[in-house]
């Protein structure tokens, strides 16, 4: 209490940041939500010849079934890939009609759902295999052109997106670590005639410092519950002043959802790294600027 200022302003510093930490964390989570969403939708297609038969196309599925890219895969025979066209297309009737008068020319087909979005070309290496390629059609699979590179965008997306999020906490880190660092020097600066008195008097060495690194992780828990009731007021102002749903990119409701399902884990997680930070920072400074001869 008699350096309040010096405490508050760490106590701040340190709010900020684990804020930061903490909307990283949500965010990085909503986008990962996001991004499985879209991968989810995203399949390689591959038309079979009408001369393939039942038990060719059914092996085939099973052989794709059994890669360790493949998270899922759907065969359709060609009345079912009909129907789904038919489906797919009910607004606009002539298209439907061109292909139910024209005695169905939709091949049979097997929609390949990748685990991620980086292992497409293995399965497009395993489709125009020889032995696989001769069951489709020429335009098989459908990995190709426009789709593939609307795919190849999302993949690099994602990967940026995941490594923003990761290096934008370690930044942040670094940084309230290093405020700390200089807040505790400030303070060992302020006390200096204290703890030279305190050292004549026999004090030990892990006495003086002691106080100092109890301090810095205060600083982290109360920092670590005023961050967490900042974003917990950022998501009610969101959904009930503003009755926002999204925010560009980021899922508003998913984020709350994550928020309202993880708070105490994201809690624990913030206390943590608030006196993980704090003590370390401290730990350096005390030892920096605190030396003292030992006999």
């Amino acid at each position: 209490m008699r350096n309040v200022t010096l405490a508050v302003a760490a106590i701040a510093v340190m709010v900020v940041t684990l804020t930061i930490v903490l909307f990283s964390i949500i965010t990085n989570a909503t986008f990962t939500n996001t991004i499985a969403q879209i991968t989810s939708k995203i399949s390689v297609s591959a038309y079979l010849k009408d001369t393939t038969s039942e038990v060719q196309a059914q092996n085939l599925v099973k052989q794709l079934k059994q890669q360790p890219e493949v998270h899922k895969v759907v065969y359709l025979n060609k009345q079912q890939a009909l129907q789904s066209y038919i489906d797919q297309n009910r607004q606009n009737p002539n298209l439907i009609t061109a292909a139910t008068e024209a005695g169905n020319p939709i091949p049979a087909t097997i929609q390949i759902y990748p685990a991620n979005l980086n292992q497409i070309n293995e399965i497009k290496v395993f489709l125009v295999k020889p032995a696989n390629a001769q069951l489709q059609t020429s335009d098989s699979p459908s990995y190709n052109g426009d789709r593939k590179q609307a795919i190849d965008n999302i993949t690099h997306a994602t990967n940026i997106l995941r490594r923003i999020g990761a290096i934008t906490v370690i930044v942040f880190a670094i940084i309230c670590a290093l405020i700390i660092f200089n807040t505790i020097q400030m303070a060992i600066f302020n006390r200096r005639d204290e703890i030279t008195i305190m050292r004549l008097l026999g004090a030990s060495t892990s006495y003086i410092r002691g106080p100092f690194v109890v301090e810095s992780a205060i600083y982290g828990i109360l920092a670590a519950v005023f961050s967490i009731l900042i974003i917990n007021s950022a998501f009610l102002a969101s959904s009930s002043a503003l009755q926002a749903s999204s925010l560009g990119l980021l899922d508003i409701n998913y984020a709350n959802e994550y928020f309202d399902a993880h708070f105490w884990q994201l809690l624990t997680l913030q206390i943590g790294i608030g006196i993980i930070i704090g003590t370390v920072s401290s730990v350096i400074a005390t030892r920096r600027y605190l030396k003292f001869k030992t006999k």
